[in-house]
């Protein structure tokens, strides 16, 4: 399977359709088309390490984004828990299924500025991706089961899709 594109939102030129590059993303990336699902770390982990809750094997055919963040936070834990020899393939795997949103200056920024309400370091840079995502996909949907990263996006009024 072909990794899906890492999107850089910030290029002057418009792509070949004359639209902006995150206007082409909805239903154009990896999976089987329709929405697309923002998927948090919780998500990723539960599936590599076989919790009691993960999504089914045919949710990882949709299209998918997250921010490039998703990346490092699963290879540390990955790393922390001694498990790259046994679960690299499988988590390269995942990761290979996620279009990533580069940690672009907008992003940053936005996660510089306070939330209405009390929020995690590494949750305020992926709830500034999913703002910045929806701006141009407003359908855009979370799946998480981090339950303070669920109450965030309730509260800040993004959906939250059960995967």
């Amino acid at each position: 399977m072909d990794r899906p594109s890492v999107i850089d939102p910030c290029p002057a030129a418009p792509s070949e359709s004359g639209r902006g590059p995150l206007q082409d993303l909805e239903g154009s990336l990896g999976g089987q088309g329709g929405p697309l699902t923002y998927v948090d770390t919780s998500v990723l982990l539960a599936t590599l390490l076989a919790e009691d809750r993960c999504p089914p094997a045919h949710w990882w055919n949709q299209s998918l984004i997250s921010s490039r963040l998703l990346e490092y936070e699963v290879w540390n834990r990955i790393h922390a828990r001694g498990l790259a020899r046994s679960h690299g393939e499988a988590t390269n795997s995942l990761l290979g299924r996620v279009a990533f949103l580069e940690l672009v200056p907008p992003v940053l920024e936005r996660a510089l500025e306070p939330f209405p309400m009390a929020v995690r370091t590494l949750d305020a840079l992926h709830l500034s991706s999913i703002r910045f995502l929806r701006q141009t996909i407003p359908s855009l949907a979370v799946a998480t089961y981090d339950r303070k990263m669920t109450d965030a996006c309730r509260h800040l009024r993004f959906p939250v899709a059960a995967p």
